[in-house]
């Protein structure tokens, strides 16, 4: 008779698939927003791993929809060019040509090397901006007072996204927009991706971060809250207890709820396979916000 501890790690590894499959079954054919962002998009084994999650949730019957960010690598770029970066509340003050650095950043290098990653592994991507088929609709966005081009979005035109999606690609969207007066208007990736969402009425909405999730005690990393209904998450928005850009990630995640996502998710895109381990497994690893969640509701 063959041991059971020769094939420990198979064995294990079996149990995995075992625990996917009804989350495999249950998303087969469900659109997932993910927000790719953060220090996974600038360690290489990382960004490979995310791009490898994000072609298995396709060829497992998902519609993966990539909205991302570029904060460290415009913040690079911004900095050799000797111009200084400035936030308010987690958004970036973008005059005219910061706004141009970050439309060269965002569209003509970061959303060409996501396309051509995913392609390599495998998958079919295809990269767009917020301008493309009149995708992201925006307007001058005051409510933090005058911080320059960044856009508040107005519209969302999915046409051009539903269209990929049918044909069997992976749309990747590189949040800049377009506006009436005829600017260009930076979005923030985290609301960009949650109107996104919203419009597509997606089931999840996935937004990597560098964090674990939302913590009860920013200082205590363990404290982290796996599961939190609205009712919950408002109340923590105005608590005070976050800061910086974990606000705009908080914030669209209870929007996205309220308007038709079935679930918004923050999660840390520095662990290894984070897209896998949230979606296919029962315990999940960061934090997932629903209209309702009760403690034995699964991922």
């Amino acid at each position: 008779m063959i041991r059971k501890e020769k094939f420990g790690d198979e064995i294990a590894k079996a149990h995995v698939l075992i625990e996917a499959l009804p989350y495999i079954k249950k998303f087969s054919g469900k659109t997932v927003v993910i927000k790719y962002g953060g220090s996974a998009m600038l360690d290489c084994n990382l960004k490979r791993m995310v791009m490898q999650d994000i072609v298995l949730m396709k060829f497992v019957g998902l519609n993966p929809v990539v909205v991302h960010g570029g904060g460290p690598e415009i913040n690079n770029m911004l900095k050799r060019l000797g111009i200084e970066s400035k936030f308010v509340k987690g958004l970036r003050v973008t005059d005219e040509v910061t706004m141009e650095v970050v439309e060269m950043v965002l569209v003509g290098r970061i959303n060409k090397e996501i396309v051509s990653m995913i392609n390599e592994l495998g998958g079919q991507a295809i990269g767009i901006s917020g301008k493309d088929g009149k995708l992201l609709k925006a307007e001058k966005d005051t409510s933090n007072g005058d911080i320059g081009y960044v856009g508040k979005i107005v519209d969302v035109n999915i046409d051009v996204i539903t269209m990929m999606l049918e044909k069997g690609y992976i749309p990747v969207i590189a949040p800049t927009s377009f506006g009436d007066d005829g600017k260009t208007y930076n979005v923030n990736a985290d609301t960009a991706a949650g109107k996104i969402a919203e419009a597509l009425k997606a089931e999840k909405l996935i937004l990597l971060t560098d964090v674990e999730g939302i913590l009860s005690n920013i200082n205590d990393k363990s404290s982290l809250i796996s599961r939190m209904d609205l009712e919950h998450a408002k109340e923590f928005m105005n608590s005070g207890r976050i800061n910086g850009g974990m606000i705009p990630k908080l914030e669209c995640c209870i929007k996205a709820v309220e308007n038709g996502v079935k679930r918004a998710h923050i999660i840390d895109g520095r662990l290894t396979h984070s897209l896998l381990l949230e979606i296919f497994t029962d315990e999940g690893i960061g934090t997932m916000i629903g209209k309702e969640c009760f403690d034995d509701d699964k991922r």
